[in-house]
């Protein structure tokens, strides 16, 4: 997607990619993000495709349309100590901001260069049951927030 920029936007509408990735958001209840870490932040190119699939594209679509009522859960992997865990922070923030709910657990996983196995397994226990405690906790709370039970589950995640 090109940068974000109001005048490209009100000559051309969205980008189809946009189009595409804001449908995703539209159709599934909920997402999990992972980033790097850039400068303590989230990375420029995360921030330009979130604020293309909050713009409105339709007649009459509702203000961010793409993210109310969503849940999201997020992760980092980095080579450092920290896992990228300090670029997480602002994009928990962004995302409780314009109406995603946010799951307290996340994950950050360190030494992202050694961290995985040839089969792209995570190699620590402790990493391995933190992601699934991330996860596990996306899925109950969508379930709890949408009303869907196990059987019902229809693609949320």
């Amino acid at each position: 997607m090109p940068i974000y920029d109001g005048d490209l936007e009100g000559d051309a509408g969205l980008p189809e990619n946009a189009k595409r990735l804001k449908k995703l958001f539209v159709e599934h209840d909920g997402i999990f993000i992972a980033s790097p870490e850039y400068n303590s932040s989230f990375s420029p190119l995360l921030k330009n495709a979130l604020d293309w699939i909050s713009r409105p594209h339709t007649e009459n679509e509702p203000s961010l349309w793409a993210y109310t009522g969503k849940v999201a859960a997020l992760g980092s992997v980095a080579p450092g100590a920290l896992g990228g865990l300090r670029g997480l922070v602002p994009l928990r923030m962004m995302l409780g901001n314009i109406g995603v709910t946010v799951v307290p657990n996340q994950v950050a996983i360190s030494n992202g260069f050694s961290a995985f196995d040839d089969a792209g397994a995570l190699k620590s226990e402790q990493q391995s049951q933190i992601l699934k405690a991330t996860l596990d906790q996306l899925i109950l709370t969508t379930r709890a927030m949408t009303g869907l039970s196990q059987k019902e589950e229809r693609n949320t995640l």
